[in-house]
């Protein structure tokens, strides 16, 4: 628990108090002094409560990126055993694919650079 949830708690707590004493006496300024108290309670509560929702996040994505990092080599074993079973299942299949792409690189490298399109300038 942040400590800004805590003082932010206090503070409202405070605030309600001294609103309710100013509305025992009749005080309309000990009951607006306490509602402003009360209000900067809770703004502060709220701000603890949003930063303990961040780290929070941050915690959750932490661990997952941990977990990423350590089952990274796994997952490319087993995108690597897939993908040999599919090439020993169909050998033309995975050459025409192979072909595919090479052939689309090869269109994309061997294009000429593009030039601006020319600037006509008139004078007159």
């Amino acid at each position: 628990m942040d400590k800004d949830r805590i003082v932010g708690s206090a503070k409202e707590f405070a605030g309600r108090a001294e609103g309710a004493i100013g509305d025992m006496a009749g005080d309309t300024q000990t009951q607006a002094s306490g509602k402003a108290r009360e209000a900067a309670g809770t703004v502060q509560n709220l701000y603890g409560q949003a930063k303990d929702a961040v780290r929070d996040a941050a915690d959750t994505a932490t661990g997952y990126a941990k977990d990423a990092y350590e089952n990274s080599g796994e997952t490319l074993r087993d995108g690597s055993q897939a993908l040999s079973k599919k090439v020993q299942d169909n050998p033309l299949g995975a050459l025409l694919v192979a072909g595919g792409i090479g052939f689309a690189l090869a269109l994309l490298m061997s294009r000429p650079a593009r030039r601006p399109p020319p600037r006509w300038r008139y004078y007159g």
